[in-house]
């Protein structure tokens, strides 16, 4: 049984712990705030592009010289997966769910024989996948240090897969990452970005009615030419925004499920510290009380 001294000490490094992670949880929900804001915001954008992009792509998609962002390379042999985690840990299992999705998503590509390619953004990411797939790695991207992630990081991503989609390093890209749905609940999801995904329905809205057609000024090729890069840096933007709001929900619930274990392990350390003082106080009491009568 630990003496008294090592009970205090155990007591008093588990308060500091737990003002530790009541910090965490409070700058976390501070942020988590801004964070869900952004991405809420970004989310109708990013579908409207979408639904641009599908409306304009249908016209050229039977073109041979449509962009390759849009029809790809005419293969799916090659297939780059980008991974957006967080670059930092505390965060629950948010990292590790949508590492071990990707895990998932690279064993059945390689059982249907195709070659994988991996782009991680965040550090976790990065760690996590090394483990099993380090030969698989093309690179990997780090926000670690910087204090605000803008559209101009997600442009420079587009702009690099755009670079190695020209030198022919992959056929089909896909993005996947952890889609926000609330503060305890962050869905593992994948995005194919390249070749663009065109529905089939196109011609109806979600409520079932007629989708109006339009005619473009200029040529749908020369819009199609300026849409899709920006079209991919948004997907990937949201795509960031998404997991960032996540980040920052599940570490907030990370760290007040540490803050109660802490508190529940104060209690039962003070419980065992004051029996173990009453124990030694008893012990001396007897002692005192048995010497006096020996005398």
């Amino acid at each position: 049984m630990a003496n008294l001294k090592e009970l205090r000490g155990r007591i008093n490094s588990v308060k500091s712990t737990r003002k530790i992670t009541q910090a965490m949880k409070m700058v976390a929900a501070a942020k988590l705030r801004r964070a869900q804001s952004q991405a809420e915001a970004a989310r109708p954008y990013a579908e409207r592009m979408a639904r641009m992009l599908a409306s304009l792509g249908q016209a050229v998609a039977g073109n041979p010289d449509a962009p390759k962002l849009l029809v790809g390379t005419g293969s799916d042999q090659v297939h780059l997966l980008v991974v957006v985690t967080a670059d930092r840990g505390l965060a629950g299992p948010f990292n590790t769910n949508v590492g071990r999705h990707a895990r998932n998503h690279i064993r059945k590509l390689e059982a249907a024989g195709k070659t994988v390619k991996i782009l991680t953004v965040g550090r976790k990411g990065a760690t996590y996948l090394k483990r099993e797939f380090a030969s698989r790695m093309a690179g990997e991207i780090t926000f670690q240090g910087k204090k605000r992630v803008g559209f101009e990081d997600a442009n420079a991503i587009a702009e690099r897969l755009t670079g190695m989609l020209e030198a022919g390093e992959f056929d089909v890209c896909t993005l996947i990452y952890n889609r926000f749905r609330s503060v305890i609940a962050q869905i593992p999801s994948d995005q194919q970005l390249i070749p663009a995904e065109l529905p089939e329905a196109a011609a109806e809205t979600a409520s079932g009615e007629a989708q109006a057609w339009y005619e473009y000024e200029p040529d749908e090729a020369t819009i199609l030419a300026q849409l899709l890069p920006k079209n991919l840096a948004i997907q990937i933007y949201r795509a960031i925004l998404e997991s960032a709001a996540g980040e920052h929900g599940a570490r907030m619930n990370a760290m007040d499920n540490a803050t109660r274990n802490a508190g529940d392990m104060i209690n039962k350390l003070t419980l065992t510290y004051n029996r173990t003082r009453q124990a030694n106080i008893t012990r001396e009491l007897i002692e005192i009380i048995s010497g006096a009568e020996a005398l």
